[in-house]
């Protein structure tokens, strides 16, 4: 039994919608026109489908109807251009665009020029969030706002201006080579490394976890390592993530309060992210001639706990090890508090509390809940229950998520004589 239109529809939209864009974009060049098109296919879609029913290959009617649309538009252009030259030809005529170069080092794929220019450093962080995952996640307006707990409308505006912004800087629609192609992979790795952290621990908000952030962030990593094999951080953040996601179901209990990784059920761990983790960071680790990068190395980090099958097996010593090669790469005070964690483990708490009485005066830190939930856990390993108590409450009153929030309430009053 073939499916009901409008429910095929909305499924091969999702799935197929980057990759018609990626491809109209490439004949228009301009990803906000290209969207546009492929809102006309579908459109087009629910006008014909219903009375004809749904395509054999519906992926690839969508795709047809929107570069048709395209080629139409072009034409309208061309002849415009045509009688703009008739009546006056001394008029400058724009200069065509350079030929992308050809070669080993070419990527010629649709759907990675469109990862490149969504994730394109002229926009600002949120931007790129939300475009990539309105143009590469299917996501609609109102589900990027859920998911980010911000209005539509502000959703809206940042994906509009997002694209006005790459029409006006005349960003190009292409991979880039070279230097500019390495200072362009980390904006695409962040933003979606930024998209499955916030799926994975929110930020705000009554739910701890949003799955379909992390689902999406997976996806989009599973395909940019498919299209760039040679690049080893592509592959790291790609297990980074399979690893990271293989808890999400134990990370939470039946009533959807947070579940501290001590605490897990390790048999709900999904083994087969874990598998396809553990093949990733292989890629990464042959793929890469020199130090490993900081997805990489966190991946690591992650395979120690993915690796483990109880939390005392968890080799701890290696962890710490690894953040303070993280730190040297990748210095911050959010991974300098990670690393006093692994050393609290594997050294005890003491050395540890002061490697986090050493980070009290950051600036990034002011607002971080996690510093003072840390330092409340270290003093309470040390017996001093009295101050960890103080410190859950400040993290509580600093946490923004309601779920932390709880958890943390509940520490505070656990530590009561």
């Amino acid at each position: 039994m073939k499916p009901q239109p409008t429910e095929a529809l909305e499924t091969v939209f999702r799935l197929e919608s980057p990759r018609v864009i990626a491809g109209v974009a490439r004949l228009v060049r301009d990803v906000g026109i290209a969207e546009e098109l492929t809102q006309d296919a579908l459109v087009a879609a629910l006008e014909q489908w219903p009375r004809d029913g749904v395509p054999d290959n519906p992926g690839a009617w969508l795709m047809a109807t929107a570069r048709r649309r395209a080629v139409d538009l072009i034409r309208r252009r061309e002849n415009y251009a045509r009688k703009l030259a008739e009546i006056g030809r001394d008029l400058p005529t724009a200069a065509a665009p350079p030929e992308e170069p050809a070669g080993p080092d070419d990527i010629d794929d649709d759907l990675l020029r469109l990862v490149f220019t969504a994730c394109h450093p002229v926009l600002s962080a949120e931007a790129r969030i939300a475009l990539t995952l309105r143009l590469l996640g299917g996501l609609t307006t109102p589900e990027i706002a859920r998911a980010f707990l911000v209005p539509e409308p502000t959703v809206a505006q940042r994906i509009v201006r997002a694209k006005r912004t790459l029409a006006t800087k005349n960003v190009a629609f292409e991979v880039p080579y070279g230097p500019d192609r390495a200072a362009r992979l980390g904006s695409v790795l962040e933003v979606i490394y930024l998209i499955f952290n916030e799926g994975y621990a929110a930020t705000a908000g009554d739910d701890w976890l949003r799955p379909a952030l992390c689902e999406d962030a997976l996806r989009l990593a599973r395909v940019l390592s498919a299209l760039m094999p040679k690049e080893p951080e592509v592959h790291g953040l790609a297990a980074l993530l399979e690893f990271q996601a293989s808890r999400t179901a134990a990370r939470t209990g039946t009533d959807g309060a947070p579940v501290l990784l001590k605490d897990q059920n390790r048999r709900r761990w999904n083994r087969m992210l874990i598998a396809r983790g553990i093949t990733a960071l292989d890629r990464a680790h042959t793929t890469g001639s020199g130090a490993p990068g900081p997805y990489a190395l966190q991946a690591a980090i992650a395979a120690c706990h993915a690796t483990a099958y109880t939390y005392e097996e968890t080799d701890w010593p290696r962890i710490a090890t690894l953040y303070g090669l993280l730190a040297a790469r990748a210095p911050s005070p959010v991974v300098e508090l990670n690393r006093a964690v692994a050393v609290s483990m594997a050294e005890g708490p003491a050395p540890a509390l002061i490697l986090v009485d050493a980070l009290a005066a950051e600036p990034a830190l002011r607002d971080y809940h996690l510093l003072p939930s840390v330092r409340g856990d270290l003093l309470l390993r040390l017996g001093r229950e009295a101050e960890a108590r103080t410190e859950f409450e400040r993290a509580a009153s600093l946490a923004r998520n309601e779920r932390e929030r709880e958890l943390l309430t509940r520490r505070a009053r656990g530590t009561d004589g």
